[in-house]
């Protein structure tokens, strides 16, 4: 079942029930008003026979209108098996007054009438032919008048009342068809745009925004998932490059040592082992920068292997690679640590100190030194560069962000992300600013043992975490 007859079968619904309420009410209120009028005119009768002013004559049978019976207190008609003597009609005729009348609908004779009880004064007084008789201990009065009259108007009514609600069903189903077929104009005009894009597969259009209606309202947000969408794909191509242009850095510097390398024989043993080292170096630095170009492109954390580091050697291991990287460039790392403990994943601890150390060495300038602290848990990082333009503190650790001064220098702006996640997953800040006396500094500082303890142990709270943008630390305020 399509949307459309859904819609119209909804609307062609709604009007049939409308139409059938609307005629159950009219026609209540027509019975109640034609069976109000028998009572009151039953209820005359009943007063005029009852006012004491003469003795009231009670006819043989039925008049062509009404049927008037007495009841003595006993139970017994005036004229038994003229009118059906109901339990309740005894109980009134036998209450001496303290039982109240009532109305309701009978059968007399196979024809429907309504019926009026109505209670009699004791030692009332009644003529039947030339015989006065009283009823000494009450009784009651039945009076009924036949309803054929009224179901003839109510069956009329019923037939008037029917083709009126097929009438308005039929115009509903029409209506229906209209409304649907003037709603859905806009809607296919909507759906058209949308398959044309499909077909296009071009994110970078755009729907007309439309009203602010529902389906402006629809077109805004489709419009909002295109964008979304371009993005998403211009991340996704923006990261092929960059990670073209990461990983072409060290493989440059590998083939060149495979150059040198074919002249083994021709270098002094130390030099043999430098240069065997920087392969190996290499190597290690490729894998583990695949593998974290194929966790921020999967968008998933690793599982964590945590344990007691000494992040004093972690950084003296971060140092030590990224002499390596620095050695062509006559860049010297000059560090300072003292030991402390931490709570977490080694590796990827390692990997965020160097990536820290990677970043210095990209700004710093040819000859140029970087300052390497450790102490109580807190990895600062000092290069001696151009430092950080303020407006681009706020995105400094967003992924695939990159300043307009880093466009010209290698790398991908995946490394200072990683940083942030890993700061993250191990209940760590990253903080960035500028130096005293030129440069930038990063500070990565990790919580106590004992409270990293603890938050293992009830799962990951309260800890400060990295929200994956660069804050300004107090200390680098001026």
């Amino acid at each position: 079942m399509t949307f459309r007859v859904r819609i119209v079968l909804a609307a062609a619904t709604a009007v049939v029930v409308a139409v059938v309420l609307a005629s159950l009410a009219a026609y209540v209120v027509a019975r109640d008003s034609l069976i109000g009028s028998i009572d009151d005119a039953l209820a005359q009768d009943a007063q005029v026979l009852t006012s004491r002013q003469t003795v009231p004559a009670i006819p043989e049978g039925c008049g062509p209108t009404i049927c008037v019976v007495v009841v003595d207190a006993s139970g017994t008609p005036s004229y038994p098996g003229l009118v059906p003597i109901s339990p309740a009609t005894k109980a009134v005729a036998g209450g001496a007054g303290s039982v109240p009348g009532f109305s309701a609908d009978i059968t007399v004779s196979g024809v429907d009438a309504r019926e009026l009880v109505t209670p009699l004064p004791t030692g009332f007084e009644y003529r039947v032919g030339d015989t006065i008789l009283a009823l000494p201990a009450g009784g009651a009065l039945v009076l009924t008048s036949p309803l054929t009259a009224v179901d003839h108007e109510l069956r009329n009514l019923l037939v008037d009342l029917g083709l009126i609600a097929a009438a308005g069903i039929a115009l509903a189903v029409v209506l229906g068809l209209l409304v649907g077929r003037t709603a859905f104009v806009p809607l296919n005009a909507l759906t058209g745009s949308i398959e044309e894009l499909a077909e296009t597969i071009d994110v970078s259009q755009r729907l007309d925004p439309g009203g602010r209606d529902e389906l402006g309202r629809l077109r805004r947000a489709f419009n909002r998932l295109l964008e979304a969408v371009d993005r998403s794909r211009e991340a996704q191509r923006q990261l092929v490059v960059d990670a073209g242009h990461e990983l072409r850095t060290p493989l440059t510097s590998l083939r060149t040592n495979m150059e040198v390398a074919r002249r083994l024989d021709e270098l002094e043993p130390e030099e043999r082992q430098v240069l065997i080292g920087d392969v190996l170096t290499q190597l290690d630095e490729l894998t583990t920068l695949v593998a974290d170009l194929v966790e921020l492109a999967r968008g998933e954390r690793p599982d964590r292997a945590l344990g007691s580091v000494r992040l004093d050697w972690v950084v003296t291991e971060a140092v030590t690679t990224a002499t390596t990287h620095g050695r062509s460039r006559g860049v010297e790392f000059r560090s300072l640590v003292e030991p402390t403990w931490v709570t977490g994943d080694r590796v990827r601890i390692g990997r965020a100190i160097g990536n820290l150390l990677d970043n210095a060495l990209k700004w710093s300038p040819d000859g140029g030194v970087v300052d390497v602290t450790c102490r109580a848990g807190v990895v600062e990082v000092r290069d001696h560069g151009p430092g950080i333009d303020p407006s681009d503190l706020p995105h400094l650790f967003d992924r695939f962000y990159r300043s307009p001064a880093a466009r010209g220098k290698p790398g991908s702006g995946l490394g200072l992300a990683i940083v942030a996640q890993v700061a993250e997953d191990e209940g760590a800040t990253v903080t960035a600013g500028n130096a005293e006396g030129g440069g930038a500094v990063f500070r990565l500082r990790f919580p106590p043992p004992d409270a990293d303890a603890t938050r293992k142990g009830t799962g990951r709270s309260g800890g400060r975490a990295a929200d994956q943008h660069a804050e300004v630390d107090p200390e680098d305020r001026g």
